[in-house]
């Protein structure tokens, strides 16, 4: 939609725009705040010409170097799109005194669903023998049923959670229901009812299922390495809704393919869209779905409430949900 100039009110230019809102869900809470343009996508070599005009951007993914940064005479205010800002050169934006906004929250419930889908896809095959059925395979069956793989009951298995935050703790929660042991790391540990914390080496050593949902960091990146995969139980499961680099993926497609783990769950990957060649695409018992865990419209609409929110509280000089303060 093209901008509508005015000297008075503040420009905001949406740089990557369709994620969000495919068309669902509606601008006109931003629109109210300012002089609106939302480009769908903006390819790297774009991304100056059309945020110079800016003094606000908000984005997803389009990433926001220093340099890029630099460029930007008006700039005074970036939003990202999403919890995590690994887009946005952080200390670049604070040496200009440029606030760096995000999201926290709003797709908890969402992703810890999506863990569960995985999950259960992994243990139930739901979806190969949904297929088979469609095949016609069991209108030719001579049994009243069959199943291709063991099929896993998730009661008395322990689910390890390795960053126990909002997130990690929903995912908890819903094990729990499940009937399954709750292990978790975290940095700083604390009481939580029928959850026990341990190191992130002792999960996965005990753990059934080790889910991923601590941040990416010097210290996380490339955390599930060929030598943690060695400790896991060759029955245990992985499962990836945090970030893409958390895991060496060659190394996870290697132990998928001697048989020393039971197989992962991944909605991100280490490059987002992967290249044809990501080894984990044959490795075996290896489910990807491609980044969708937020994406579910109420976790959008309720991540666009907050852009709002916090374009209002940065209009009204007390900028919130500040990343870099």
């Amino acid at each position: 939609m093209p901008a509508k100039s005015s000297p008075t009110r503040p420009r905001i230019v949406v740089l990557d725009g369709h994620t969000l809102n495919p068309g669902d869900l509606d601008w006109h809470g931003v629109e109210a705040l300012g002089e609106l343009t939302v480009h769908a996508r903006t390819p790297a070599a774009k991304i100056v010409e059309r945020a110079a005009v800016a003094d606000i951007i908000l984005t997803n993914k389009t990433p926001l170097t220093a340099e890029t940064i630099a460029a930007l005479a008006k700039l005074r205010c970036i939003g990202v799109l999403a919890t995590g800002v690994n887009i946005v050169d952080i200390a670049a934006a604070k040496a200009r005194g440029i606030p760096v906004c995000n999201v926290p929250g709003y797709g908890t419930a969402s992703v810890a669903q999506h863990v569960f889908a995985l999950l259960l896809e992994l243990t139930q095959h739901t979806g190969h023998h949904a297929q088979t059925v469609r095949d016609g395979r069991w209108s030719a069956c001579p049994d009243f049923c069959y199943w291709d793989f063991p099929l896993i009951e998730l009661a008395g298995r322990t689910l390890g959670v390795v960053g126990y935050g909002a997130i990690g703790e929903a995912v908890a929660k819903i094990g729990h229901a499940f009937g399954m042991t709750v292990l978790a790391s975290a940095r700083r540990p604390r009481k939580a009812g029928d959850v026990e914390f341990v190191s992130t080496d002792e999960i996965f050593r005990r753990a059934d299922v080790v889910t991923l949902h601590c941040p990416l960091t010097d210290e996380t990146h490339g955390l599930v390495s060929a030598a943690r995969l060695a400790t896991m139980k060759p029955t245990a499961f992985l499962i990836n809704t945090g970030r893409g680099p958390l895991v060496v993926e060659q190394d996870l497609a290697d132990a998928l393919n001697a048989g020393r783990l039971a197989g992962a769950g991944l909605d991100v990957l280490g490059v987002e869209p992967p290249p044809r060649g990501n080894p984990l695409f044959g490795a075996k018992n290896c489910l990807i779905t491609p980044h969708i865990a937020w994406a579910t419209r109420a976790a959008r609409a309720r991540l666009m409430a907050v852009v709002v929110e916090n374009l209002r509280a940065f209009l009204a000089g007390r900028p919130q949900n500040v990343v870099n303060p």
